[in-house]
């Protein structure tokens, strides 16, 4: 037996080679397939740890074995030189072979956009930066070098002699040798300014600051015209001052020239000759419909997508506007043509129109000159009666008589027919679906306007729709800021509608309104013939005994006071059904979350202390054993209802009951502070609502929904009642106490609406104030925000010259606040979040000026300058500029409404 040497351990041989060769083999496998079920990490520690362990010899086989296999032939200069070598070399280039570099690599076109190349260049010709680039900026000197050549100034030859004309007079050799030693003294003396100035420039500020006189770095030296100046020559006490502002007011341009020099006609003649030159009836039936939708509707963007085609829409800001900015969107949209309806779809009730903050039309505004003046403009472009056009109000001005008023002042003033619906949906915007108030025309206005289907599907959702789009417009309206206001909504609301898989849903109440329409028209077919079979006999005598005038007369009185029973019957029966839903409502908050909170705390395994379960529900459950009581006594009075029969009696009951309301009401506020805090400091809360909140049995409502249901009541209940009045005849025993009722809830109603609006308004300037950084305190008794506008600060290089030769440098971005009483003005920035795709705007808090010490000036648009206005403060002053024309009309018309309505308090 062969005796084997080994080495280090009893199983290695040492002096059998084979054998030794086979086990390192063997071993060599075992780590390569060890090495292959590593990580990449684990893999590097395995070869940093292998190469500390080599020798020189063995990391330079190591090092030939790679350059024999990865060969350089060529490489980048600047992948391997540094970057400054890198930098010098490109710096030979002139600009257009720069711009030819770029598109080479990536790495070159890095290097080729880095502002030590294109600055010297920019600076060579007096173009300066009008701002200082941030720190991760790159390429801002190489566009703003493009920005200057693209905007030169140059003319070929025969262009310049068509406007400088010739010498047609031929010179003497003496002559041009004299004109061309002044020409080179005079381009001497040019030369040598130009240094001189360059040179003064370059020791008083760095070279990225504007080339011109003035700097934004500067204290500016250009006072303001109108405001400073003549406040410090003449001492301006309060009434001089006032006289000033007005003055400056009314130097502004009107809507036919806002512009400046150059206006922007509303009503094109050639489009409106166009559009009305024949006045046959082919003409009328080509004329669109035009719709429009106010921001204030819920889930407005849905009715936007359920807008047909062909139809002329506009949505506009409800609170942001003046109706002479509105009429201006109107005229704009319609450019000049006539409609054959108009649908406007605005907040309201039965008695006005909610149609922008600030404007409700109604019985005692609509005369006022402004109001009128609007509806009067806006009737000339539909049109008239004869031709069949109307215009459609989507609110419910047809259930109340000071409603029906409203229409037949419209239609007095206009000589236009204006219509509303007759029915009343309380909770939601089922009103429409209803009868048309003296409808004409073949198809209702919702079949005019929009798919019914989506329409349909929109009013049963929409308080559902509307919490859904909050977070969608959160996310979405940043990427569609530059859009209009329609597009933007339509694309919203399509998105929303498609991701709901509504599709399947209006399938299904398609089929099943087709089977109920069938199962009505049954039902209506026997009903008929069985009153037939039952009275063949009476009929026939009763029609040959009278006269047939007579008789049709006495029917016709017959139906009426068949109608207006029946209607009122219906509004009664919806009045016992909406107080039904209702109470379900309430029912729900004392179900789901107060008896099982209570249930815990009788358990020793309490969620809530009792103090807060106090708090928090005590004033609702009082609310609920009040309305109960109330929904008992109608459903007592409708047990055996007839037209005789009284329900006024019963709100006036209920009316004298409401301190229970008006505890809720005052302590609504300190409800919500109690269930924030107990949210954030008791995780068992926080859960518990997590559980309950947003279920089926809540109907998708969270608790503080829940809890504002009795301030929308209030409104269901006057709507209803004055439906009622308008359906109760006046000797009717009821009219009397459904007036009174009426009045008292009307009170009652202001007093919550009051409530709510300083509510609002006092989370909207909360807001504000924590967004713009170092703003003062907005917290102020009756203020409230009216429109932000983001606009240019922009800086006059030389006013010695005259408007239309200014030129003018953008210094910074600039948001506006305009508030009922103040101007809040502060910079705007751009701030970027990691991983997230859109970015947010930062405020920085400037100034504040009154609006009764506010001078607003024009500045008419020139070759240099468009869509730019001046604000003067008592100390200060802002040039300022729109993106486009219509920011510019629409922001100093709800400034000067402001302004004036700010002076008349």
């Amino acid at each position: 037996m062969e005796c084997f040497h080994t080495r280090f351990s009893a199983w290695t041989p040492f002096s059998n080679k084979s054998l030794n060769r086979q086990l390192f083999q063997e071993r060599v496998a075992l780590i390569s397939h060890w090495f292959d079920l590593w990580t990449s990490k684990q893999r590097q520690e395995f070869l940093f740890t292998i190469f500390l362990r080599c020798t020189k010899s063995q990391l330079r086989f190591v090092e030939d074995w790679f350059s024999e296999r990865t060969q350089v032939a060529k490489v980048d200069f600047s992948t391997v030189l540094p970057r400054f070598i890198s930098l010098y070399i490109f710096s030979f280039l002139n600009p257009k072979d720069l711009c030819a570099s770029a598109q080479v690599s990536w790495p070159w076109k890095f290097l080729t956009e880095q502002d030590c190349l294109w600055m010297p260049k920019c600076i060579r010709f007096g173009w300066f930066l009008p701002y200082t680039p941030t720190d991760n900026e790159y390429g801002a000197w190489k566009h703003h070098y493009i920005a200057c050549v693209s905007s030169l100034d140059w003319l070929i030859p025969r262009e310049a002699t068509a406007i400088y004309g010739t010498l047609n007079e031929p010179k003497t050799e003496d002559e041009e040798l004299q004109e061309r030693q002044r020409e080179k003294c005079l381009r001497k003396i040019i030369w040598e300014k130009i240094a001189l100035r360059k040179k003064e420039l370059f020791k008083v500020r760095p070279p990225w600051v504007s080339g011109t006189c003035c700097s934004r770095l500067l204290k500016s030296k250009c006072q303001p015209r109108l405001s400073q100046a003549l406040r410090d020559r003449v001492g301006l006490h309060e009434a001089l001052e006032k006289q000033l502002v007005l003055a400056s007011l009314e130097a502004l341009p009107k809507r036919s020239n806002v512009s400046g020099s150059h206006s922007y006609p509303l009503l094109l003649k050639k489009t409106w000759h166009g559009v009305h030159k024949n006045d046959n009836s082919s003409s009328y039936a080509s004329q669109p419909h035009f719709l429009l939708i106010s921001s204030r509707i819920p889930a407005c963007e849905m009715v936007v997508d359920s807008i047909k085609a062909g139809i002329i829409s506009v949505v506009y800001e409800h609170s942001s506007l003046t109706l002479e900015s509105l009429l201006y969107l109107i005229e704009k949209a319609l450019d000049g043509q006539k409609v054959q309806s108009m649908g406007i779809f605005s907040d309201g009730d039965s008695r006005e129109i909610n149609l922008l903050q600030g404007y409700k039309i109604g019985i005692k505004n609509l005369l006022k000159p402004e109001v009128r003046d609007f509806w009067e403009k806006l009737g000339g472009y539909v049109a008239s009666e004869e031709e069949g056009g109307h215009v459609d109000l989507f609110v419910p001005l047809g259930a109340s008589e000071a409603g029906m008023e409203v229409l037949s002042q419209l239609s007095q003033l206009t000589g236009t027919f204006f219509t509303a619906p007759t029915g009343i949906a309380t909770g939601s915007y089922q009103h429409i679906f209803s009868d048309w108030l003296g409808r004409p025309w073949e198809r209702a206005p919702c079949s005019i306007y929009f798919s019914e289907s989506k329409l349909q599907m929109w009013s049963s959702f929409t308080d559902i729709l509307e919490d859904t789009l909050k977070s969608v417009r959160k996310q979405l309206s940043p990427l569609f800021k530059e859009l209009q206001k329609n597009i933007s909504a339509r694309i919203i609301g399509q998105l929303t509608f498609d991701n709901m898989s509504m599709a399947n849903i209006l399938n299904n109440q398609e089929i099943a309104q087709a089977l109920a329409d069938g199962l009505m028209e049954l039902t209506k077919d026997n009903s008929e013939r069985n009153v037939l079979e039952d009275n063949p006999r009476d009929t026939k005598s009763s029609l040959s005994k009278n006269d047939p005038n007579l008789e049709m007369l006495v029917k016709l009185e017959r139906k009426l006071q068949m109608d207006s029973a029946e209607k009122r019957s219906r509004v009664v029966g919806e009045l016992l059904e909406s107080e039904r839903k209702y109470v379900q409502m309430l029912e729900i908050v004392r179900d789901v979350y107060v008896t099982p909170l209570k249930a815990a705390l009788s358990s020793n395994r309490a969620i809530l202390s009792a103090a807060n379960i106090h708090i928090i529900f005590s004033d609702i459950l009082q609310i609920l054993s009040l309305n109960r009581q109330f929904l008992d006594n109608l459903r007592d009075r409708l047990r055996e209802w007839g037209p005789a029969h009284c329900v006024g009696e019963v709100f006036l009951k209920f009316g004298s009951r409401l301190n229970t309301y008006t505890n809720f009401f005052n302590n609504y506020p300190v409800v919500l502070r109690t269930m924030e805090k107990c949210r954030e400091m008791i995780p068992a809360f926080r859960a518990f609502l997590k559980r309950h909140d947003k279920t089926i049995v809540t109907k998708m409502l969270s608790l503080p929904e829940l809890l504002l249901y009795p301030s929308r009541r209030f409104e269901e209940y006057v709507n209803l009642l004055y439906a009622l009045r308008l359906h109760t005849p006046a000797e009717h025993a009821d009219r009397g106490d459904v007036t009174t009722a009426i009045d008292q809830l009307k009170k009652y109603k202001s007093y919550i609406d009051r409530m709510k609006q300083n509510i609002s308004m006092k989370d909207q300037l909360s807001e504000i104030q924590r967004i713009v950084w170092g703003c003062p305190t907005l917290s102020e008794e009756n203020r409230y925000l009216i429109r932000v506008q983001d606009v240019a600060q922009l800086h006059c290089c030389d006013e010695a010259v005259s408007f239309s030769l200014r030129l003018y440098e953008h210094t910074r971005d600039l948001s506006l606040f305009l508030f009922n009483d103040a101007l809040l003005v502060s910079s705007r920035g751009t701030s970027h979040t990691p991983f997230e795709r859109t970015s947010k705007s930062t405020y920085q808090f400037i100034a504040s000026v009154a609006l009764h010490r506010l001078l607003v000036e024009d500045i008419p648009d020139s070759k240099y300058i468009k869509n730019a206005f001046i604000l003067h403060g008592p100390k200060r002053e802002w040039i300022c500029a729109t993106e486009v024309e219509d920011d510019k009309f629409l922001w100093l018309s709800v400034l000067q409404s402001a302004i004036k309505s700010s002076m008349e308090k």
